[in-house]
């Protein structure tokens, strides 16, 4: 029996279109009903009470990236994601395993389960069918998922096969591990867009206790006279007394024809992700709102909207906002996305109930189809998304708080993801290393250059944040009181700075002739000569031993997942040796215990360093030990105690039969052996 009391109250004539309700812990659902994706546990740009306006009835969480970060014990504390957010409506969390399909180079599959780098810190993470329900039964959602294997929908038959079969095994290992709690659990239907893979895994599921059951693997590849035909297929093997979920699916007219294909649930990042490109959804199609056919506009967004944005802002206000990059016209749009959203399934809902259905669909399909009312094509037309400025495997992402960032394409990882990255350059690397301070010369004989590396040059963010600095001691001192800055950066892959330095209206920290004239030469030098900036293009692995050893190492490759070989053992062992005898200090966004113990076996003095963005704790490494406010930072016993216990204890590289000898060097570090001299 459901744990949902699901209670199926109206179906409509000619269409398998149907209205029901179902009860959760909290509150009841009415169906058709669209969720709202809070990824993060946020909406984008939404607040919790906005959403309530809406009368948005569940959110959608993710097990994935919320078991990454806050991790569980965040939740375990608050008692929930409930309280945690301040929502006290349903949540349904997925099980991470779109998240999965979506890393092909950075995950292993294995009958266990997947194995992944964290994109947080580096970690080396394990999820399962068991590890995902212990996730979501922390979060405390109202409806579970169980842990798929999701393919591409156009996979070989056999490929697919397997597949289903293994993830009918981890459906039956989800179940087995949810025990008694009281939240609902969904199964998943897979077999990508082969009809009898689809029958069968229908069969084999609702053949099995869950209190619903959704339909994978679409919205992956296939086109959309596919996806509905899958659809409609599935729904046929479906139980009716059970709702059934679309997962990730889709556009107004996506959702409009899988309920009169007979689904009840729907989510999609579509409203809060196409709000961010300046397209808004209306009654009579999509508008893009960045034309400037709307620059002297006065009518709303939409005027059969009574939405916040509709009632209050014209159109000519939301070309505005949007043109000028301005949060706000996001968070507007997004607003009366949702709201359109919510409408729209209402209307569904009241068409069912009234008999009408058939009609409505039939008329809503085409208004649904149309793209930008003040041009109406005769004919309509896919929809067209603006495309950011990019370069190779590179593009420009700007965030909700207005920064832009460099986002690779192949891998979705973004540098500067939280923070602007002036910002994050200055707090990490700039402040924390008290560059200024060294800068300033005392005595002769601090007359040698100030040698610092910039490992991962990127678009510059760091590199510059060094150079802005030693022009503003110059500036302050005079060339008598500072020490000469020479700054060599280590890149392989240009695109990033190309791309930037092209765009250099949202990358204020680039308006400054130094990175063109690098790009261009591959070294600037400022007029008199107190500043000397080299660029070493290629692998850093086979760069470093060449390039004189540093004071200072910005050391901040692009990710742990994307230049792996950058974070083992050995080439920690090797920079130590390289930078001796010269005292040099590491700066890291990575807090890893595999980096820092590896840090450790290299022969580096250890320090956590400050927080910044979306990192609770940042790693110094030092090659002495350092004295003064330095030294109380350095990682102490209690850090110790924490290695011992983790499961990660042991960086990733390193061969099982090198344990013993690593575990030593640990141990026997004189960090933690011998007391700081007085």
């Amino acid at each position: 029996m459901s744990l949902l009391s699901f209670t199926l109250e109206k179906t409509a004539p000619a269409t398998k279109a149907r209205a029901a309700r179902f009860r959760t812990a909290h509150g009841e659902v009415r169906t058709p009903v669209f969720m709202p994706v809070g990824t993060q546990a946020t909406v984008k740009n939404m607040t919790v009470e906005g959403l309530r306006t809406l009368d948005a009835q569940v959110l959608l969480a993710n097990t994935y990236h919320l078991l990454l970060r806050p991790g569980p014990e965040v939740f375990k504390k608050f008692g929930g994601i409930h309280r945690f957010m301040n929502w006290d409506r349903p949540v349904l969390t997925d099980s991470g395993g779109f998240q999965i399909f979506s890393l092909p180079d950075s995950r292993q599959m294995t009958e266990e389960g997947a194995r992944f780098r964290s994109y947080v810190d580096g970690e080396l993470c394990f999820l399962s069918p068991e590890t995902s329900i212990e996730m979501q039964r922390a979060i405390g959602s109202d409806i579970m998922m169980v842990l798929d294997q999701c393919i591409p929908s156009t996979a070989p038959h056999a490929e697919t096969e397997a597949a289903m079969h293994l993830t009918h095994r981890w459906a039956e290992r989800s179940l087995r591990a949810r025990g008694d709690s009281p939240q609902a659990l969904f199964g998943i239907v897979q077999g990508a867009c082969h009809p009898d893979l689809r029958k069968r895994s229908a069969e084999f599921l609702r053949a099995l206790p869950f209190d619903g059951l959704a339909i994978g693997g679409l919205a992956v590849g296939e086109t959309h006279a596919e996806r509905y035909e899958f659809t409609d297929l599935v729904t046929g093997y479906l139980p009716e007394n059970l709702p059934r979920y679309l997962m990730g699916v889709g556009t107004p007219l996506d959702i409009l024809e899988a309920v009169h294909r007979g689904v009840d649930m729907f989510d999609c990042i579509i409203p809060s992700q196409l709000a961010q490109r300046g397209t808004a959804f209306t009654s009579h199609g999509k508008i893009h709102c960045r034309r400037a056919v709307y620059k002297f506009s006065e009518a709303p967004l939409d005027a059969r909207c009574g939405c916040h944005t509709c009632r209050n802002h014209p159109r000519a206000y939301i070309h505005h906002l949007i043109k000028s990059d301005e949060t706000l016209g996001w968070q507007l749009l997004a607003h009366h996305n949702i709201a359109f959203y919510q409408r729209l399934m209402a209307e569904i809902r009241a068409a069912i109930f009234d008999g009408t259905f058939a009609a409505y669909h039939a008329r809503q399909r085409l208004e649904l189809s149309r793209d930008d009312e003040a041009n109406p094509p005769v004919h309509p037309a896919p929809a067209k998304i603006r495309r950011a400025p990019s370069l190779g495997d590179y593009e420009i992402q700007t965030s909700p708080q207005g920064f832009s960032s460099i986002r690779q394409v192949s891998s979705g990882e973004v540098m500067h993801s939280v923070s602007a990255p002036a910002d994050e350059a200055e707090r990490l690397y700039v402040a924390q290393s008290r560059l200024g301070e060294q800068l300033r010369r005392r005595d002769d004989t601090e007359a040698q250059p100030l040698v610092v590396w910039d490992v991962g040059l990127g678009a510059a963010s760091n590199a510059m944040g060094a150079l802005h600095r030693a022009e503003a001691e110059l500036a302050a001192a005079g060339p008598t009181g500072t020490r000469p800055l020479h700054l060599v950066s280590f890149e392989r892959d240009l695109d990033p700075l190309k791309l930037a330095a092209r765009h250099a209206s949202h990358f204020p920290h680039l308006r400054h002739r130094a990175p063109h004239t690098l790009l261009r030469q591959g070294e600037w030098r400022r007029d008199d000569q107190r500043i000397e900036w080299r660029l070493l293009q290629g692998d850093f692995l086979e760069l470093f031993e060449g390039a004189p050893a540093p004071d200072i190492v910005f050391y901040d490759p692009f990710s742990s997942k994307t230049d792996t070989a950058l974070w083992q053992t050995g080439v920690f062992a090797r920079l130590h040796r390289h930078f001796r005898p010269r005292p040099a200090a590491l700066y890291t966004y990575s807090a890893g215990t595999g980096v820092r113990a590896a840090l450790l076996h290299a022969g580096f003095f250890v320090a956590e360093g400050v927080g910044t963005g979306p990192k609770a704790a940042t790693t110094i490494a030092y090659t002495t030990r350092p004295d003064g406010q330095d030294a109380t930072r350095l990682l102490g016993p209690d850090w110790l105690v924490r290695w011992r216990r983790s499961g990660s204890k042991f960086p990733a590289d390193l061969a099982p039969e090198g344990h013993p000898e690593f575990e030593r060097s640990i141990e026997q570090h004189p960090q933690f052996t011998r007391p700081p001299t007085k």
